[in-house]
């Protein structure tokens, strides 16, 4: 059993059943609202999209990014660089509405596993195991019984907080975060994204899907603006669906100057506009205890940083049904997934921590604080490109480049 039907718990559902391995999503709202604003889908996490036939069906929601513009606060370009084919990947990097995703995940998992694979109303209160099997019990007072309980139920997990009842509530990263998504103009080659500013204020702006008018697009934006200490406690509970206050987002919008479009009056023409504070947790010892295992933000939430979030659970879900098709004891298989998914996202939280691939605007906000005339001047090309290629790696976002053919460099 899965318990949460949010992208990461609905991707292991179509993993598993395309494994042969019957499952049940197990989801606390009372229906799967397509929630949200937009989010990356990375060429890595694309090609397992695709392999459960699901590429077609997403493109028609979102955009094939094509290229990411790196700014300085002031609007100065500080690095372009080719997204997806483009960039010689063999799969596309897709921007998408997350709860436009999740409905397309919802639907082709009650089309394969049928009517009855997720059930709503089913939140979770607790379980027990034994050498067989788990039973989940739930807030209605139903139970349910299978070989293993995977929980994906997010950063506020109540399979992780059971397991590590000491924890405590989320770290919040000094940072709070306002974001919504409007039609607008296109903007550069009307696939382009923008991420201007470093880690103490930054804006991040690009399409998500065709908009309701000739010209123009559903355009998600993001700001996020240090108002805290890294470790303080966060002054709101993390929930991404908060209305933000209008006079904290006019107070932040001055901050930013951007030549491709007018984000004030961009912000300002979002009808439903969110804040939270952004918030991860540190990294666990373990996830796997006997037949319960964790899965995406529940495992290792992490700062929206290199569009890695949702990629990770895509990650993570591929892993686990691949053990679990090829083992045939349940409690090692989540040994085994555990073993190799775990160090690695360890690694992408905590790289996050420090900025993920926008460090390289903060290197040259650093060095040249009110602006510059030639890039050249402040950062050379190969720095800015040490900076993001040394994140690529951490993050698996080099994954899904053809492999070259004999006599090409394989670099």
């Amino acid at each position: 059993m899965i318990v949460g039907a949010g992208i990461g718990g609905l991707f292991t559902a179509l993993r598993l059943h395309a494994e042969g391995i019957d499952c049940v999503v197990h989801e606390r709202g009372e229906r799967i609202r397509e929630l949200g604003v937009g989010i990356n889908a990375l060429p890595f996490a694309v090609r397992e999209l695709d392999a459960v036939g699901l590429l077609d069906r997403l493109d028609g929601i979102g955009v094939r990014t094509g290229e990411l513009i790196y700014t300085h606060r002031l609007g100065q370009e500080i690095m372009r660089r080719p997204c997806g084919v483009a960039a010689g990947f063999a799969h596309p990097q897709i921007s998408v509405h997350r709860g436009r995703l999740q409905g397309l995940l919802h639907r082709a998992v009650l089309e394969r596993l049928g009517a009855d694979a997720v059930r709503t109303g089913h939140r979770l209160v607790g379980f027990e195991q034994d050498a067989e099997g788990v039973t989940a019990r739930f807030a209605d007072g139903s139970h349910a019984r299978a070989d293993v309980l995977v929980g994906a139920d997010g950063i506020h997990s109540t399979t992780r907080s059971t397991l590590f009842p000491d924890e405590g509530p989320p770290r919040w990263s000094g940072m709070m975060t306002w974001r919504g998504a409007t039609d607008w103009p296109e903007f550069g080659t009307g696939r382009t994204m923008v991420i201007a500013g470093g880690n103490a204020a930054k804006l991040v702006v690009y399409p998500i899907a065709a908009g309701t008018a000739p010209g123009t697009r559903l355009t998600n934006w993001a700001m996020g603006v240090l108002t805290g200490r890294p470790g303080d406690p966060p002054p709101d509970e993390q929930d991404w669906t908060r209305p933000a206050e209008p006079a904290a987002l006019a107070a932040h919008v001055k901050r930013f100057t951007c030549d491709l479009f007018d984000h004030a009056a961009m912000i300002a023409s979002t009808r439903d506009r969110f804040e939270f504070p952004m918030c991860d947790r540190d990294p666990l010892p373990r996830w796997t205890h006997g037949r319960v295992t964790l899965l995406g933000d529940a495992a290792h939430p992490m700062y929206p940083m290199g569009s890695n979030g949702a990629g990770q659970a895509i990650l993570d879900a591929v892993n686990l049904s691949a053990h679990l098709a090829t083992q045939t004891d349940p409690a090692r298989a989540l040994l085994a997934y555990e073993r190799d998914r775990l160090p690695a996202t360890t690694q992408i939280v905590l790289r996050n921590r420090l900025g993920g691939p926008e460090q390289v605007i903060d290197e040259v906000e650093r060095r040249a604080p009110q602006g510059f005339d030639r890039i050249e001047d402040v950062i050379t090309p190969a720095e800015l490109e040490a900076i993001v290629a040394g994140y690529t790696q951490v993050s698996g976002g080099h994954r899904d480049r053809p492999t070259p053919g004999p006599g090409k460099d394989r670099a």
